[in-house]
């Protein structure tokens, strides 16, 4: 027998029983790549990190070298862009969280007069429309947001005593977040280095046409992923920001509240901004159905703005995704892996798109 032909048949008997092993032994597979994710964990999270963190470092290591420190302008960069990050955590768990519960409390303690409110509204354009007003009942709403409410404040509030009385776990947590942090650490500071040890590695063991492939493929994607990350991040706090301020005028009351909800839904593509309008609108909705229409009106033109003027000249070009498959990928994504899903499948799609246009336009042209 040819010896080639013998290796090429070694090689499908072997992907077979490899693959039969696997289908037999699913659950034991799936079990070991959990405890190796498990393992892994803090290498992920440090990748994350650094991932939302090389951005600012880069800004801040240009900034050092345009002031004449060149030599040590890498390590004052991490510094940096750690410090900043503990002042954004800082002011959030001192600030913003502290307002929001308040405004949670405010609202489950006036729920009642609310929910009194939209039944006579509820009553008054029944009779206008002469129909029975026994048909709504809004009761049973008003006890479901009250348990929802008093839950969320449960958690808000008592959410320290709850880590605390769990020690091992908060040391599981501790030690998980500083291995973390020491990776993110290092994957920042040392990055040229592990860049160039990465290309060398895959140069060594794959072929030139290929390893240059794969690289294009990886620069491709890093620079799409940083580009959503960033945006996003910078759309929710411009927008949640703009609300809260808006909100000043319409509702003070709820503005950290409202700017909160807004901020994080505009983190999700495409559906983002009506799941905060819907839940925002709701929560006004019970005060005054005037200062809803209002508030709705003015975040459709804080939108248009935002997404205008604002959104192009602080991120720049956008990931050339058309509407269309950015809506089909958010519904792939969501049905696939959930919120995660909804949340990596606009770049993941973003890469793909490009991959394939760059491929069609290879092959155009060959012919």
């Amino acid at each position: 027998m040819d010896r080639k032909l013998f290796r090429s048949l070694l090689w499908l008997i072997s992907y077979a029983a490899l693959m039969v092993l696997v289908l037999v032994k699913l659950d034991a597979m799936l079990g070991l790549l959990g405890r190796l994710a498990g393992v892994f964990q803090p290498v992920f999270i440090g990748f994350v990190i650094a991932f939302i963190l090389n951005r600012p470092c880069r800004i801040f290591e240009q900034l050092y070298q345009r002031t004449g420190v060149k030599k040590a302008s890498r390590p004052l960069a991490v510094v940096t862009s750690y410090l900043m990050l503990l002042v954004i955590i800082t002011a959030l768990f001192s600030f913003v969280l502290p307002k929001v519960a308040e405004s949670l409390a405010l609202f489950a303690g006036r729920l009642n007069g609310y929910m009194l409110n939209l039944q006579g509204w509820a009553n008054e354009i029944l009779t206008k429309l002469h129909l029975d007003t026994g048909t709504v009942n809004l009761s049973g709403l008003d006890s479901a947001l009250q348990k929802l409410l008093n839950s969320i404040l449960d958690v808000i509030s008592n959410a320290a005593p709850h880590l605390l009385a769990v020690t091992s776990g908060i040391i599981s947590t501790i030690v998980t977040f500083v291995l973390s942090l020491v990776f993110s650490i290092y994957m920042l500071s040392g990055q040229d280095t592990l860049i160039a040890q990465c290309r060398r590695l895959l140069r060594a063991y794959i072929p030139k046409q290929p390893a240059d492939a794969i690289t294009s493929v990886v620069q491709l994607t890093a620079g799409t992923f940083t580009r959503f990350v960033t945006g996003q991040l910078i759309e929710a706090c411009i927008l949640g920001g703009l609300c809260a301020g808006g909100m000043i005028f319409i509702q003070v009351d709820y503005a950290p509240l409202v700017g909160v909800i807004i901020g994080a839904s505009a983190l999700i593509p495409v559906a983002g901004a009506y799941i905060g309008a819907i839940l925002s609108a709701f929560l006004l909705v019970m005060v005054s159905p005037i200062k809803a229409v209002i508030f709705l009106i003015f975040l459709v033109i804080l939108q248009q703005i935002e997404g205008n003027v604002i959104y192009p000249r602080v991120v720049g070009s956008s990931l050339g995704l058309p509407g269309l498959w950015v809506l089909a990928a958010v519904t792939v994504g969501g049905g696939l892996l959930g919120l995660p899903g909804i949340l990596l499948s606009v770049p993941a799609a973003a890469v793909l798109y490009t991959l394939l246009r760059r491929d069609v336009h290879r092959r155009l042209e060959n012919r």
